[in-house]
């Protein structure tokens, strides 16, 4: 199912502002745009959409395997991405 999220300008977010919570409360997400041009700039979630729970670990366990050869080398800085 795709959602059609609501757009809309900063001024109308403004003038609106009540009305949007209410929509966010009810899980609708709201594009913000800005400027002549309609940036987009922004999403209002609802929170729990935002918010998610630390993962769990092991939940692939006996489910999947992976394995790394003797031979392969990474530093810290390359794991990390840095």
């Amino acid at each position: 199912m795709t959602m059609i999220m609501k757009t809309m300008t900063v001024a109308n977010l403004k003038a609106q502002f009540s009305e949007v919570l209410d929509a966010v409360r009810l899980g609708e997400e709201v594009v913000i745009e800005f400027g002549k041009m309609h940036e987009k700039v922004g999403v209002i979630v609802p929170y729990d959409k935002y918010y998610q729970a630390e993962r769990q670990l092991g939940v692939l366990d006996k489910v999947a395997s992976v394995e790394i050869n003797d031979d392969f080398k990474m530093t810290d800085d390359e794991l990390l991405g840095l």
